[in-house]
């Protein structure tokens, strides 16, 4: 088992959508649906075999929660903060602009 790339709090960017977002979380290989898994086509189907991330996410058009491969994220250096409404109730912006979850969500 790989040791994750992106950590929580860490602002990220899709490798092939227009599309950002804050981890919240981390499961060390795949764990969703296989119905999920294949309804991604197949030229672009990740592995499961890796780090997969929950986001909070936004594209230009929206808010939403997303699950990526570890294949298909990159840091995202623009240092814009997300504007996705649930970032704020978990995670608190330091002076650098990081995230950090709110200490009443760690457990």
């Amino acid at each position: 088992m790989r040791e994750a790339k992106f950590g929580i709090g860490q602002v990220v960017k899709h490798r092939l959508f227009p599309f950002r977002g804050v981890v919240v979380d981390v499961d060390p290989v795949f764990n969703n649906t296989e119905e999920w898994w294949l309804a991604i086509p197949e030229a672009i189907r990740p592995r499961k075999d890796q780090p997969f991330y929950h986001l909070l996410a936004e594209n230009e058009e929206s808010h939403y929660t997303a699950y990526v491969s570890e294949q298909n994220l990159l840091v995202d250096e623009t240092g814009e903060p997300v504007s996705h409404p649930a970032v704020a109730e978990a995670f608190q912006q330091n002076e650098d602009g990081a995230y950090k979850l709110r200490p009443t969500l760690l457990n």
